[in-house]
């Protein structure tokens, strides 16, 4: 493994310049069952090292504790990283399973406040809409965030989720730096109208789970099954039953593409997902999400991985095969609502 630095992109026309890949910061202390604290420390160490600029969390993710356990490594290394954290999945005090997605001035204020004292930052870098509430008009959403910009406490804006014409009346508020959204070789819905909207007002996509929750890594089958009873991808549909064993096939041409190439099935996703900005035409950052310092490395070496014409073909028909939503309700995602 070469300590190479990876590339570096900007997120928008006067977005923040970030490593080609991000880091997605989620699973390092919640929603994906056990883990260890001091692997996942060394995690973000090493991805630094690595060139890895952006980290992504939310409030929602372990409500707050994400943000905490990341507040030490973003003050120890504040003018190396660029935060991004997420508003809108406010947690009911007396349900703290559920969550309500908010998208009004007043709650928005009080995240942003909530997120800042936890994250221990005087400004987030990018702040994003994790979901869409369709009873706020989107410009009254965006309106808000940025007076957060123009007040100092957020540079950049985000959204997560949302549709071509969502991002259109969005960005006319204020200037849009990324789209958050999942993408991989299981998720391509966004192609047909958020990616072309995206380069049209010159803004990056962030691609979420691009090794599809780890089971394009083939480090599990079914959810059910393989993972622990805390695991939320158990309530995922193209994870379990008779759609996990019909996904798992599909995984096949993803082996022999990375035998071939003396990769594993991570780097060939990865690698896919990296290569979306040349044939898409527009910056593309993903963000997989890993506990693990030597998984670092592993995703990071994909970035030197460029796929063949023919590998991309043989790659091409994989999604419109998947069994199986994205989610249990799809309404909360930009292909819900196009």
């Amino acid at each position: 493994m070469t300590d190479a630095r990876i590339p570096t992109v900007r997120l928008g026309t006067d977005g923040p310049e970030v490593g080609v890949q991000g880091l997605g910061c989620m699973g390092m202390n919640f929603g994906y069952g056990p883990t260890d604290a001091g692997q996942a420390r060394a995690a973000l160490d090493r991805a630094l090292e690595l060139g890895v600029t952006l980290y992504d969390t939310a409030d929602a993710y372990g409500a707050g504790e994400n943000e905490r356990f990341l507040s030490p490594f973003f003050k120890a290394h504040r003018d190396e990283v660029v935060i991004a954290t997420k508003f809108a999945l406010s947690i009911p005090p007396d349900d703290p399973t559920k969550r309500i997605i908010r998208n009004d001035a007043p709650y928005i204020r009080e995240a942003v406040e909530a997120s800042l004292k936890r994250l221990d930052v005087d400004v987030i870098d990018l702040y994003y809409m994790h979901r869409r509430d369709v009873n706020v008009p989107i410009e009254e959403t965006v309106g808000t965030m940025a007076e957060l910009v123009r007040e100092g406490k957020v540079k950049h804006l985000g959204l997560s989720e949302v549709t071509a014409d969502e991002l259109r009346a969005a960005h006319a508020v204020h200037p849009i730096a990324a789209v958050q959204s999942e993408w991989s070789l299981f998720s391509r819905d966004i192609e047909a109208r958020v990616v072309p909207a995206a380069r049209d007002l010159g803004v990056a996509l962030v691609p979420y789970s691009p090794l599809g929750r780890g089971f394009l890594t083939g480090s599990f089958t079914n959810a059910e099954q393989d993972l622990t009873a805390d695991d939320f991808r158990r309530q995922q549909p193209r994870f379990t039953g008779e759609n996990a064993a019909a996904n798992a096939a599909l995984l096949e041409p993803i082996r022999a593409i990375a035998e071939a190439r003396g990769a594993t099935l991570g780097q060939i996703a990865l690698a896919w997902a990296q290569q979306r900005a040349s044939v898409a035409g527009l910056p593309v950052v993903p963000i997989p999400g890993t506990r693990k310092p030597g998984r670092v490395e592993e995703n990071v070496a994909a970035t030197r991985i460029t796929l063949t014409e023919e590998e991309l073909a043989t790659l091409e028909p994989i999604a419109s095969r998947v069994s199986g939503d994205r989610y249990p309700d799809m309404r909360f995602a930009s292909a819900g609502r196009e």
